[in-house]
């Protein structure tokens, strides 16, 4: 039997320019951001072989999504009412566990994988459904519809498993220009096939005279015109290089070589931007290779579209895919239709005379 336990309130943040929900529910709600965590849930149920028996937490924490999922929960322990906290979470999650399930799949982010090893730590497996705004644990299935896949698989066939670290960001690095993680516990986690490989690398890994290169050849590209930019480092070092103050883990636009957005939300960016659309630059995640939908939702599929889908631009350095291992980079905008528009062949920048073709799916 699987145990499911949904945040219903991860992932708020994301499109509203917050960087995480903890500590900012109302604040979310309050800029319109929407819930999302229950629909990836969904996603998650669907890809589950019907004849797995799924048990879960009540209402928005798991037992509302295997109902939309088409499904009946076999079993429903309690869950939080309202605006749930972690304290919910755990609960949930060791009650799910004390009732005989043998895998927890957990919707949700880096504070919910968080809760979930504080409440079981390795006596349990567990697998993330991706549904926060960051995701830098390497918990979690690439996307909703592989954590079902791989737990289904690994529920009916080899029960094959990993070690996988629990980080969040460090929050205390960022005033310092450095974007890394901050390790909390590991987790068992299935082993196969659309499994996150690693946790975040840090930011400090990268090559400082191929991030210099990068950020010359796109401050040059992008001229008087107009772009967006996301976070990261590499990102951040355009904005320098155009002497502007942009955001290390925020999204910003910039137009005529001023800045006209900082740390901007999803719906100050799709206000801003008009006819002539915009280049969106964005950098893979270290150690993992998301490209979009994991800590820059800001930049969503209606964005993408309003600045030109085929202007994104991806920028990396060597030394970051080289610890990809060949490995495609990732998209996972929560619209299927953009995922498959994005999938294939992209000419990355790498340098100041350098791009390389990578594949994204």
């Amino acid at each position: 039997m699987i145990g499911l336990v949904v945040n219903p309130v991860a992932g708020l943040g994301g499109a509203v320019g917050l960087k995480g929900t903890d500590g900012m529910v109302d604040e979310a709600l309050a800029r319109g951001a929407v819930p999302r965590a229950g629909e990836r849930a969904v996603l998650a149920v669907r890809a589950l072989p019907p004849e797995v028996p799924l048990a879960t937490a009540g209402g928005a924490m798991g037992a509302d999504a295997v109902r939309a999922a088409g499904r009946e929960p076999a079993l429903v322990v309690d869950g939080g009412d309202g605006a749930t906290t972690a304290d919910d979470t755990r609960r949930a999650v060791a009650a799910l566990a004390e009732a005989g399930c043998e895998l927890i799949l957990f919707a949700g982010g880096d504070g919910t994988a968080r809760d979930v090893c504080a409440a079981i730590g390795d006596r349990v497996p567990a697998l993330g459904v991706p549904a926060g705004v960051k995701i830098q644990s390497a918990a979690f299935a690439e996307s909703p519809r592989r954590a079902g896949e791989l737990a289904g698989a690994w529920l009916t066939g080899r029960r094959r498993e990993r070690a996988a670290e629990v980080v969040d960001l460090d929050e205390d690095a960022v005033p310092a220009g450095r974007v890394g993680p901050r390790l909390y516990g590991t987790l068992r986690v299935p082993l196969g096939p659309g499994l996150v490989a690693s946790a975040k690398s840090p930011s400090n890994d990268e090559d400082p005279a191929a991030v210099n290169g990068i950020a010359a050849r796109m401050a040059e590209r992008i001229g008087d015109g107009t772009a967006i930019l996301g976070p990261g480092t590499t990102v951040a070092a355009v904005g320098r290089e155009m002497g502007l103050d942009t955001t290390l883990v925020g999204v910003d636009l910039v137009r005529g070589g001023a800045l006209v957005l900082r740390d901007a939300a999803e719906r100050d960016l799709l206000e801003a931007l008009d006819g002539d659309g915009a280049t969106t630059v964005v950098t893979p995640i270290g150690g993992q290779g998301f490209v979009l939908g994991r800590g820059n939702q800001q930049i969503s599929p209606a964005v993408l579209r309003a600045a030109g889908i085929g202007r994104l631009t991806v920028v990396a350095t060597p030394a970051k895919l080289a610890v990809l291992g060949a490995r495609p980079l990732i998209v996972d905008t929560g619209d299927e239709a953009t995922d498959a528009e994005l999938r294939g062949w992209h000419r990355l920048v790498t340098g100041y005379d350098e791009e390389t073709i990578y594949r994204v799916e």
